[in-house]
Order: structure tokens, then C-alpha cells, then sequence
């Protein structure tokens, strides 16, 4: 995975946490959904790159 792309997706995770924290000690449901959206969109962008970098071997 480029280093790029690995910082994007940790970042966007990153994010979806804080919005699930802040929806959560606010009762925010609608931002606590946006945050775990964003984590499970990272998650799934992140397991995408590996299995494309499995059979480049871009590593």
C-alpha cells in the first residue's frame, strides 16, 4: 500500500472515532453513525489496497 493511500485511511478512521466519541458523549445518533460509516468506509478501502498489494507485491 503507498504510504499516501495508508495515511488517508488511518486518517479517515481516525475521524469516524472522533465523530462516534463526540456523537456518543453529545447523544448525537445520527453522528455516531456517521462516525462508525467512516471507520467501516476506512476498514474497507484499507482491506481493498492489501488485497490488491497481495497480488502486485507492491510492498
Amino acid at each position: 500500500m503507498g504510504m499516501d493511500d495508508d495515511i488517508k485511511h488511518n486518517m479517515e478512521d481516525m475521524k469516524g472515532k472522533a465523530k462516534e466519541a463526540v456523537g456518543d458523549v453529545t447523544d448525537n445518533d445520527r453522528l455516531k453513525a456517521e462516525g462508525h460509516a467512516d471507520q467501516a468506509s476506512a476498514n474497507l478501502k484499507k482491506a481493498g489496497q492489501d488485497v490488491k498489494d497481495a497480488f502486485t507485491d507492491d510492498r
